[in-house]
């Protein structure tokens, strides 16, 4: 949802334009009554319903008009929370801030339109409206399919994740208690393997919060530089850890190797540096 209001609020002004010259161009509110608004509901597929107030009491006073339904529920319910929160401008025309609407669930905008002392209201699903104005791209059936697959892959990976712990536990316990084998290398390697099974199921983790639970509809360089600075950070860990056995190891049995042990952290120590100025750089163009 703040991705939309995000977008909304950076094209409030054009959105607001869009939806009051085209309320307006469409002519009274009330001739169309008689025929359900079908009109409207053909000029504005994000138009999910309809209905009116007493301008003076706030009363619903008609049925909820939806596209294909209408609901009778709702006559007689007190809109006064809604309509105290808009100035009706010159044209007679305003529109509310977006919110959760209690009829559809949805996130939406009410447009509200004077005629005769009546006001009617619009609501535009969000969604749907940001698509039209080709400010977002959703393409249903697509969404549908990759989402069944990030879904299944992040899922594997959890599993894999959860076997590299169990690989890693079943290392040591495999070295200190049945082969009595305590040794630096056999507490490193299971320490490296939860690394490398905690960087694994973060990165699913994430996919299934940014494909899955919640669908983003635009691209969104921040999200994306988060996961790949989380998944980087966890990798160089799990190095810095092997660089410090493979110190340990050939200071122990061989003091004359020790020079690729310096290869291996001046490798990781490089690719420190350039994560950092990756981090540096994607922070400073962010805040451009």
């Amino acid at each position: 949802m703040q991705e939309l209001m995000d977008t909304y609020n950076n094209n409030v002004d054009d959105i607001e334009k869009f939806l009051k010259e085209t309320i307006i161009n469409s002519g009274n509110l009330s001739i169309q009554e008689a025929t359900e608004y079908e009109k409207l509901f053909k000029i504005f597929p994000s138009l999910e319903l309809i209905y009116t107030c007493n301008k003076d009491t706030y009363i619903q006073i008609s049925p909820n008009i939806y596209k294909s339904k209408s609901s009778n529920i709702q006559i007689g319910h007190s809109r006064k929370y809604l309509l105290t929160k808009v100035n009706m401008n010159h044209d007679e025309i305003a529109i509310t801030q977006p919110y959760i609407s209690s009829a559809t669930g949805k996130t939406c905008v009410t447009v509200l339109k004077e005629e005769d002392g009546i006001i009617y209201l619009l609501d535009f699903e969000l969604s749907k409206l940001l698509q039209r104005l080709g400010l977002i791209n959703i393409q249903k059936e697509f969404n549908i399919v990759s989402k069944v697959f990030y879904f299944i892959t992040a899922n594997i990976m959890m599993l894999l994740a959860l076997f590299t712990v169990g690989y890693a536990l079943f290392s040591f316990f495999n070295s200190i208690f049945i082969e009595s084998n305590l040794s630096i290398e056999s507490i490193f390697k299971p320490v490296i393997a939860l690394t490398l099974g905690l960087a694994i199921f973060d990165l699913a983790k994430t996919v299934l919060e940014q494909e899955v639970v919640f669908k983003s509809y635009s691209k969104n360089g921040k999200a994306e530089y988060k996961v790949l600075i989380k998944f980087s950070i966890t990798i160089i860990i799990a190095l810095l850890i092997e660089s410090l056995m493979v110190v340990f190891k050939i200071a122990i049995d061989n003091y004359a190797q020790m020079i690729h042990a310096f290869y291996l952290l001046s490798g990781v120590s490089i690719l420190t540096l350039v994560l950092g100025l990756f981090i540096y750089f994607t922070t400073k163009i962010a805040k451009a």
